[in-house]
């Protein structure tokens, strides 16, 4: 299987943050939010703000290696359990993607009521979220735009 690659610029990704909080504006009210570091911190910026959510904290988790290979997952921190609440009712979790679910299964194994949230979705961690944005192949590599600089780019038939 050949690795993909999905780049996402800052504009659409925010276009993707929006369309999330709309969906999600329905579900709720919300009690308050807790944003997956690091990829979930940006959309839960722009959800967060969307949906006028003000209680917001980190469930820190560290899932990739150091060459972006999937490694054993840790918790770094959990969310206070003032906001984990009754096993999460009514909590919001966010999340820019899920992969394997390796980082969604955790969170359902703490926090089995609340509402997860990411907007990309592979196949193989799909039933672990309950919205999403967009679906990708499971063998797509999406590049964030906090991973890209501005560069040229050669065209893709040379002149």
């Amino acid at each position: 299987m050949s690795q993909k690659n999905y780049q996402v610029s800052w504009d659409q990704f925010h276009r993707d943050a929006r369309t999330l909080a709309r969906r999600l504006m329905d579900l709720g009210p919300f009690r308050g939010m807790a944003a997956v570091t690091r990829g979930g911190l940006v959309p839960a910026a722009i959800v967060a703000r969307e949906l006028n959510l003000r209680l917001i904290d980190t469930f820190c988790v560290a899932s990739y290696g150091a060459d972006n290979d999937l490694a054993q997952t840790k918790i770094l921190k959990r969310i206070t359990a003032e906001l984990a609440g009754e096993e999460g009712q009514g909590l919001l979790v966010i999340d820019d993607l899920v992969d394997t679910g390796t980082t969604a299964r955790l969170i359902r194994e703490q926090l089995p009521k609340a509402h997860i949230a990411t907007l990309y979705a592979k196949p193989m961690g799909l039933p672990l979220v309950d919205t999403f944005v967009m679906e990708v192949a499971q063998e797509t590599w999406i590049d964030f735009p906090w991973d890209l600089g501005l560069d040229f780019q050669a065209p893709l038939v040379p002149r």
